[in-house]
C-alpha cells in the first residue's frame, strides 16, 4: 500500500510520489532562536520526527533539512531587553533548542542551515525578483509586490480583495505600494545587525530565508515542506510566492501542517499566562510520556494538553513498558535449559498475529501517518504478548524462545517507527573530539557496564536475603529504586528494569 498524505495545497490526501524514487526530500521550518521553545513548538517538531522516522521505517532515504532563524526582530528585541548582542541571544537559544530536541528524542536534521550564513544567497534571490518585476525597492527596503503573483492565496485559501492588513508601522506602510506587499529586505536601524546589499545596509525579511535555503539544499520542486498550521499564512504563502516567482516552476510538491496545541482547552498565549516551556514539562515527565501524549492524537488534529492528559499518557506508556519488562524476564528465563518456557500450539498463533499486526500498523501509518490508530495496533500486540507469557508453563522445551524473540523484535520495531524509547545523545561540537581529561572519546579503557553493576548489587541483595539480613536487602532495593531501577521478587528469584 502506498503512503498517502494530506496535502494542504490540494486539500485532500494524495499518494506520496517522490521526485526521486526511494528518496524523500523534506524541509521543516525550524526555530527562531530568541527563547526556550514551548510545548506547542515541540509538538510540531515531534510530529515531523515521527513522520520522518516512519518514512525511514518504510524504506525511504530521507533528506531532512531544518533551518535556524538567527536574525529576526524577536532576537533583536530580546537582545535589547537582556543587554547583550543579538549573536549572543541566538547562540544561547540555538544550543538550548538542540538540547531540548535531544532530550525529547527528536533526531537532528541532516542539515541545519542558519539564516546568517546565507545572506549572499538571499540577496541573490531578491535581486532576481527585482529584475523580473516581482519586487521593488523603497527607502532602502525591498518589498514583494503581491499583486504581480497571480497564484497568491492558493495555499491558505485567502482572497486578497477581502484581506484586511493591520497597520503596525505607518512609516513602513507609506513605503509600500500595496498593504499586502511584504518585506524581502529591511533597511538597517541604529543598533541592529546589518549586511551590505545593492539597496544599502540592512537584513533579510523572515520569509525569504526559508525559500532561499530550502531551494539551495533541496532544489526546486522538492517533496515535502512542513511546519505548524500557524505558518500557512503568511509565512508559507509568502514562501511560495517568492520561490515560484523567482524560479518559474513548482516550489514544493506536498505541503504538510501540524495541528495546534491548547492548554486545558484554551489557546496558549502570553496574555493568558499559560505558556509551558518544553524543558519545564520534561523536568516532571519523561520524554516518552510527552511523545505518547502527542502520538495519541492525529498530527493534523488539535491537541489538548493538561496535567490529566499527561497522567493518562504515563499510564498508557507503562503498559508497553511492563510488557517489555515481562518479555525481557521471560527471555532471561528461557536461556536456561532448566527453566525453558513453552505454550503448546501457541507459538505459530502468536507469530501469525504479529505478522498481521505489522501489516495493520503499516496500513494505519500509510493513511496520512495515523499514529493514534497505529498505537492501537501496538497495544493489541502488547495484550497478545502478555497473554502468551502468562499462559506459558515452565518446562525444558525450547519452543518458546523463537516466539519471544520475534515478539521482542516486532514490538521494538513498531515503537521505534513512532520514536518511542529512542534516545538522541550528542556532544556539543567543542566537546566532540576530547573529553575533560584530553583523551579521545571512545578510546577510554572499558569498565563494567551499568547492567553488570546492577546484577552485582542484586546478587549481593540475594545473598543478604538468604542470610536474613533484610535491612541490607531493603537498602539495596530502595537505593536502586532511587536510581530508576525497578526490582521485583518472583518465584525464580528476581527481575528488574530501568524505569528512567
Amino acid at each position: 500500500m502506498a503512503i498517502k498524505i494530506y496535502n494542504t495545497m490540494a486539500r485532500r490526501k494524495e499518494e506520496l510520489v517522490p521526485r526521486e524514487s526511494g528518496k524523500v526530500s523534506m524541509y521543516v521550518c525550524g526555530p527562531t532562536v530568541y527563547n526556550f521553545i514551548h510545548i506547542g513548538n515541540a509538538r510540531t517538531f515531534l510530529n515531523f520526527d515521527m513522520i520522518r522516522r516512519y518514512l525511514e521505517y518504510s524504506g525511504y532515504e530521507v533528506e531532512f533539512v531544518q533551518n535556524v532563524t538567527d536574525v529576526d526582530d524577536k532576537i533583536i528585541n530580546r537582545a535589547n531587553e537582556e543587554g547583550v548582542t543579538p549573536d549572543e541571544v541566538a547562540a544561547t537559544y540555538s544550543r538550548a533548542f538542540e538540547d531540548d530536541m535531544a532530550a525529547l528524542g527528536v533526531k537532528p536534521p541532516d542539515l541545519a542551515p542558519r539564516a546568517t550564513g546565507h545572506i549572499p544567497d538571499m540577496i541573490g534571490v531578491i535581486e532576481g525578483l527585482v529584475e523580473k518585476g516581482f519586487a521593488y525597492e523603497s527607502g532602502g527596503d525591498v518589498y514583494f509586490q503581491v499583486s504581480r503573483f497571480p497564484g497568491y492565496g492558493r495555499l491558505s485559501g485567502r482572497d486578497l480583495a477581502e484581506q484586511q492588513v493591520t497597520v503596525q508601522f505607518r512609516e513602513e506602510m507609506d513605503r509600500k505600494r500595496d498593504p499586502n506587499d511584504f518585506a524581502l529586505w529591511k533597511s538597517a536601524k541604529p543598533g541592529e545587525p546589518f549586511w551590505d546589499s545593492p539597496w544599502g545596509r540592512g537584513r533579510p525579511g523572515w520569509h525569504i530565508e526559508c525559500s532561499t535555503m530550502s531551494m539551495k539544499y533541496l532544489g526546486e520542486g522538492f517533496d515535502v515542506h512542513g511546519g505548524g498550521q500557524d505558518l500557512i499564512f503568511p509565512h508559507h504563502e509568502n514562501e511560495i510566492a517568492q520561490a515560484e516567482a523567482f524560479s518559474g516552476g513548482v516550489f514544493v510538491r506536498f505541503w504538510m501542517h501540524s495541528g495546534m496545541l491548547n492548554i486545558d482547552q484554551e489557546k496558549m498565549s502570553k496574555s493568558l499566562g499559560n505558556i509551558k516551556r518544553l524543558r519545564d514539562v520534561m523536568a516532571e515527565h519523561s520524554p516518552d510520556t510527552v511523545r505518547m501524549l502527542m502520538l495519541g492524537t492525529h498530527y493534523r488534529s488539535p491537541l489538548s494538553f493538561s496535567d490529566e492528559s499527561l497522567a493518562e499518557a504515563a499510564a498508557t506508556l507503562a503498559r508497553i513498558q511492563n510488557c517489555v519488562f515481562n518479555l525481557d524476564d521471560a527471555l532471561r528465563r528461557s536461556e536456561s535449559e532448566e527453566t525453558g518456557l513453552s505454550r503448546a500450539g501457541g507459538e505459530t498463533t502468536l507469530v501469525d498475529f504479529l505478522n498481521d499486526s505489522q501489516a495493520e500498523f503499516r496500513e494505519a501509518m500509510d493513511d496520512d501517518f495515523n499514529s493514534a490508530a497505529a498505537l492501537g495496533v501496538v497495544f493489541g500486540v502488547v495484550r497478545e504478548i502478555n497473554s502468551y507469557i502468562s499462559d506459558m508453563d515452565a518446562s525444558r522445551t525450547p519452543d518458546a524462545r523463537p516466539a519471544l524473540l520475534e515478539s521482542s523484535r516486532v514490538l521494538s520495531e513498531l515503537c521505534g517507527a513512532l520514536g518511542l524509547f529512542q534516545r538522541v545523545v550528542e556532544k556539543a561540537p567543542e566537546l566532540a573530539d576530547k573529553d575533560a581529561e584530553g583523551t579521545k572519546v571512545g578510546q577510554q579503557e572499558q569498565g563494567p557496564t551499568r547492567e553488570q553493576l546492577i546484577e552485582l548489587l542484586l546478587e549481593t541483595r540475594g545473598a543478604a536475603r538468604e542470610s536474613r539480613n533484610f535491612e541490607l536487602a531493603d537498602r539495596i532495593r530502595d537505593g536502586l529504586a532511587e536510581l530508576g531501577v525497578r526490582v521485583e521478587d518472583v518465584r525464580e528469584g528476581y527481575r528488574w528494569r530501568l524505569e528512567r
